[in-house]
């Protein structure tokens, strides 16, 4: 593999990327991007809604297939950026801009890669998709065309990792809670405070440990992130309503937790969706035992990602880049970062028995 030709490739797909706003629905003309750049080098390319894919040039029905994801959108940019978040600088190493380092520079790496890998004698086939509404969890992303690209026996998924394996990662279950009281005069003994029965439930989603920790991934983590009551002082609230992100491990479904949740608070309790359970990919896969055998190192990831919605195959998360950087004013990835990436990516598959 010609290294520097495919970072190249890399680098400068990235920076047409990064010069184009991509929030997340808004990914019609980074879509196009990868669409026009697969046409360049010769693949057949699929795409619905912000979706692009393509499989490698001589795929063979008979043999696995391997995905490689990752996402093309991005959140807004945070208002204390010093720099342009659409103007793909260089500086010092680090290529800055909205997107470089969650997740272009991963997607980038997996294209090339992706490239580099086109031509060589594999056990299975590869399919390179581009996808959509990752960052808002969205129905028109990956989840809107797994079907149409029909069998997947195991999946990449491109996040920064430091190019560490995530091998799990937690699940996520967003609550919306209402505790209702009954309202009155503040300055009578009357009326039930909602904030009272909301401070209880609280108490208890502060405290409680679920039985079951995971080796990889720890304990079931609640957490309150907002909360809403009143409307005056000197009258006692008939609602405070809170939400709850909760992230879980393996051992309980969002179904599950849920059960256990709501059973035990005081208010009503809504789950906006139970979609995002935890994902991951067994220790002994040919895929992490390879990644293993180059060195690479494996944890459980507490965010969440495309493999959370991707259903009956197993994934790896990993890529280029730190997820500490992901969503920070001036993202960056390194220049560097990007040319290991496609380097360990490469290594990992090629030759690779899924």
């Amino acid at each position: 593999m010609d290294l520097k030709k495919y970072t190249e490739i890399a680098l400068t797909t990235l920076k047409q990327l990064i010069s184009i706003q991509s929030y997340s629905k808004e990914e019609n003309q980074v879509a196009d991007v990868m669409e026009q750049k697969l046409t360049d080098f010769g693949y057949q390319v699929h795409r619905k809604g912000n979706n692009v894919w393509a499989f490698n040039k001589d795929f063979d029905d008979k043999k696995p297939v391997l995905l490689l994801n990752s996402h093309l959108d991005t959140v807004k940019p945070s208002e204390k950026y010093t720099k342009d978040p659409f103007n793909p600088e260089v500086s010092d190493g680090k290529l800055y801009g909205l997107g470089s380092n969650d997740a272009g520079g991963c997607l980038v790496s997996l294209f090339a890669a992706f490239l580099a890998m086109e031509g060589t004698d594999q056990d299975y086939n590869r399919v390179f998709a581009a996808s959509a509404e990752e960052e808002i969890s969205g129905t028109g992303g990956f989840e809107l065309v797994q079907e149409e690209i029909g069998r997947i026996d195991v999946g990449i998924v491109g996040e920064p990792t430091l190019m560490e394996m995530a091998i799990a990662e937690k699940g996520l279950m967003v609550l919306d809670c209402d505790a209702i009281g009954v309202p009155g005069h503040a300055a009578r003994n009357e009326g039930v405070n909602a904030i009272t029965i909301a401070m209880r439930d609280i108490e208890w989603l502060h405290s409680y440990k679920f039985a079951l920790e995971s080796e990889i991934l720890g304990a079931v983590k609640m957490t309150v992130t907002q909360i809403n009551a009143g409307k005056q002082h000197n009258v006692i609230p008939s609602s405070c309503k809170f939400v709850v992100d909760v992230r879980t491990n393996e051992h309980y479904s969002n179904e599950k937790a849920f059960a256990i949740i709501k059973e035990k608070l005081e208010s009503n309790v809504t789950a906006r969706s139970f979609r995002m359970n935890s994902s991951g990919i067994p220790l002994e896969h040919p895929l992490i035992q390879t990644g293993l055998n180059l060195g690479m190192k494996y944890y459980g990831s507490p965010t969440t990602s495309d493999q959370a919605i991707m259903k009956g195959f197993p994934t790896l998360k990993l890529g280029p880049g730190d997820s500490a950087r992901s969503h920070t004013a001036d993202e960056f990835i390194y220049i560097d970062e990007i040319e290991k990436g496609i380097e360990k990516y490469y290594n990992l598959l090629n030759g690779l028995k899924i």
